[in-house]
Parts: structure tokens; sequence; C-alpha cells
């Protein structure tokens, strides 16, 4: 039997994703990483962007916004949690959502135009969000992955 990876996904608000991966390929703030079991341990920043699973030659993405990634290896298992700031797989971002995320974003850029935001580091996080469940769930559209 080939090796697999516990990977779990944590927000603030809940459990997102948790089970056993064959690999999964994140983005960090010094780039892209793919973890394979075995990995060695890592601690590492998350970035905007997609955490892809693969699963039994099935991708699961998930779009992901900040947060920390440690990688763990106790004996034979390989261990990845994420300790995300906002997560969510890709199949619950619906096309109505999508719309008001790109309405949102354009309303958030138009108040920091009119210099209206006041508190900033809410204003930001709330864009980054929108924005990037915008461009991920995009670039999925037309990909196939697991729901």
């Amino acid at each position: 039997m080939a090796k697999k990876i516990q990977l779990k996904i944590v927000t603030p608000e809940k459990l997102i994703l948790q089970e056993l991966v064959d690999s999964v390929t994140l983005p960090t703030t010094e780039g892209e990483i793919t973890v394979l079991p075995d990995h060695i341990p890592l601690l590492a920043t998350v970035a905007s962007g997609d955490i892809v699973a693969l699963k039994d030659g099935e991708h699961v993405p998930m779009a992901v916004v900040g947060g920390f990634v440690e990688v763990k290896k106790d004996k034979d298992e390989t261990t990845v949690v994420v300790l995300a700031d906002f997560a969510e797989h890709i199949s619950d971002i619906t096309e109505a959502e999508i719309a008001k995320a790109k309405k949102r974003a354009d309303e958030l850029q138009l108040q920091a135009k009119n210099n209206q935001v006041i508190d900033f580091e809410h204003f930001e996080s709330e864009l980054e969000r929108s924005l990037t469940r915008v461009k991920i769930a995009d670039k999925w559209k037309t990909r196939k992955y697991r729901k």
C-alpha cells in the first residue's frame, strides 16, 4: 500500500477538511510547495491562492487566504496541518457568490480610492478574501475536480 499524507485544513470557524491524500500543493510566501509522503518537517506562512490535494488521481482544490502550514513526520506518517485565516472548497463557491465577491471587491476598491477606509486591516483582509475567491473559482471553473 502506498504511503499517504494526513491533511487537515482548519479555519477559526471550523474544520474544513481532514483526510488521507497522496500529495498536497499549497502557496506559501516563499513560493508554491508540494508535500509528498516522508517530506521533511517544515513550518511556513501560507499565501493567498489554492491548496490542491491529490487523492486517488482526483484533485481536491480549496481556496485559501493566509495562515500557516506545518508538516510533521512521525515514524511512517506524514501530517500536514494548515491553519488558515479563510478556506473553502471550490465546489462551495457558487456563481452567485462569485458575482457577490466581485461586486464587494469593486465596492472596497472604490472606498479605498475615495479615502473612506477607516479600518485598513479589516478592509485589506476582506478585499483579499473576495479577490482570492474570484481568482480561484475562475481558475478551477473548467477543470475536473472532486466535489
